[in-house]
């Protein structure tokens, strides 16, 4: 029997793999767009700037529009040291594989901990918030007991997209990469044509927003907006073993996703921005959902349920992008035995090869957050809290333990890297990731409860003292014989 250039191709990554110390029984058939529409999907334009339009507009005016080209730009540094690492790492479970090469085993196992938690309640978040759009779909008033019950069927529907295979992951992220630039780029352009009611130049109008005599408190605060966004490209990584060539492709592919991400989101706020009728009664409160308003205003009842319709879609392809992100994670983590109940997780099907009892535990410990709502609704806002700042948190880690293998001689091997640039854009992603932590962390409503005002940094304290409590009382980083700290030690 002859040999095609496609098993060439997958004995290749069965080798580099194996190199790599691991052996996979993953389904490699994730092609470059259905792997850069998983890291879409997860970043999702369509749910960030519908989500926080209307806070973050409220918060610093019209130019919150730059914020996301900000964050983009700071953004990209970070994807750019990841597509380094995982063109020389191609291996399943994104920053815990990666730390674990970088820095070591306590390193890793600290990364995968807080970002599996992150995830776990971001799922959590994104599934509670899709609630509202629905409501304005089906015509009913929401509430947090629908919201909650609406969530709740939303992580079963994505749990079981997810254990039917990669291939079906593969083509419902490409169906919701489809339908939501698509919807973004149709509302977006009818918005600008025939509903635009400011001109451009408002984009640099602050309504004279002052915070402390200063505008700069108040665009920070707007900036919210892009670095609740600017987190998926990750996701390209987590699937690794289920690409062909993934040294190659999955960091076109991160790269991608923040072009492609990062430009519809910015095009839907610019639409938007432009579309709000008075600019002025969002910004004093009186107009406290400007999305509702504009759609309302440009499409009437009719229209603007169709449009929640794709905005639904967005929300439902993200939840799954989450979850399979997740389960890989949970799975990596199981296969180096660094997590109880590693003898389950790391298991995949036979039928479908996914990790069927990791997407299972990406399922209920989402459901069990959300079901918290019903009884400690504010508990859960403040657990919610942590989901971002949880990411850049383990994002910042990685580019923190690149930095420190790169200043123990470590050179990037893969397809893809900087060159003698990479020095450079890490110092760059460490300075651009701290500053996005304390600009997240930072409190912002004294007149609230202390534990409202510092609710980012006391879960963020929890999530890491829980952490560090459990490594030392069991040790769990010890159990597996996994590679670990090399990264500097391979050759060119």
């Amino acid at each position: 029997m002859s040999v095609t250039p496609d098993m060439a191709a997958v004995d290749h990554d069965a080798e580099q793999l194996r190199q790599l110390g691991y052996t996979s029984n993953f389904n490699r058939s994730m092609s470059l767009w259905e792997n850069f529409a998983l890291g879409f999907t997860y970043l999702s334009p369509v749910v960030g700037v519908y989500t926080l339009f209307g806070l973050c507009l409220a918060a610093g005016g019209p130019p919150m529009f730059w914020a996301y080209l900000l964050v983009g730009l700071g953004q990209m540094l970070v994807c750019l040291i990841f597509g380094e690492v995982v063109s020389q790492f191609p291996i399943s479970g994104g920053v815990y594989p990666w730390a674990r090469r970088l820095v070591g085993k306590r390193w890793a196992w600290m990364v995968g901990w807080i970002y599996s938690i992150a995830l776990c309640v971001t799922i959590a978040a994104v599934a509670v918030g899709a609630g509202p759009y629905l409501a304005v779909m089906l015509g009913f008033e929401p509430s947090n007991s629908t919201n909650i019950v609406i969530a709740l069927v939303l992580t079963l529907l994505a749990t079981l997209v997810n254990l039917s295979g990669t291939k079906m992951l593969a083509r419902i992220a490409m169906f919701g990469f489809l339908c939501e630039l698509l919807g973004a780029l149709i509302v977006g352009i009818y918005l600008l044509i025939f509903e635009r009611h400011q001109p451009f130049s408002v984009l640099w109008n602050t309504f004279d927003i002052r915070v402390d005599g200063s505008y700069l408190p108040a665009f920070l605060t707007a900036s919210l907006a892009g670095m609740f966004l600017y987190y998926g490209f990750e996701a390209c990584g987590d699937v690794a073993e289920e690409t062909p060539n993934p040294s190659k492709r999955i960091p076109v592919a991160m790269r991608m996703t923040i072009y492609i991400g990062g430009i519809s989101a910015m095009f839907a706020c610019l639409a938007l921005i432009l579309a709000v009728p008075d600019m002025q009664a969002v910004i004093n409160g009186t107009d406290k959902d400007p999305v509702t308003t504009v759609l309302n205003n440009a499409f009437g009842s009719v229209g603007s349920r169709v449009v929640m319709a794709v905005v639904m879609v967005s929300f439902i392809s993200c939840v799954i992008s989450l979850q399979a992100a997740a389960s890989r994670l949970l799975y990596s983590y199981a296969r180096d035995e660094m997590v109880i109940g590693s003898r389950l997780l790391k298991r995949l099907s036979a039928t479908t090869q996914v990790p069927v009892n990791a997407l299972l535990v990406a399922g209920v410990l989402p459901a069990l957050i959300i079901i918290l709502g019903f009884f400690l609704q504010d508990a859960v806002a403040t657990i919610v809290s942590f989901a971002a700042i949880g990411i850049y948190l383990a994002f910042q880690m990685i580019v923190l333990g690149a930095l420190y293998a790169r200043l123990r001689g470590w050179k990037p091997s893969g397809q893809f890297n900087l060159g003698r640039w990479g020095l450079l854009v890490n110092v760059g992603a460490l300075v651009y990731g701290v500053g996005a932590i304390i600009n997240m962390a930072w409190p912002r409503t004294p007149d609230a409860a202390w534990y409202v005002n510092y609710a980012m940094v006391v879960t963020t304290a929890v999530v890491i003292g829980l952490g560090l409590l459990y490594m030392w009382l069991a040790k769990p980083y010890d159990h597996g014989t996994a590679p670990a700290g090399d990264a500097w030690k391979i050759k060119r």
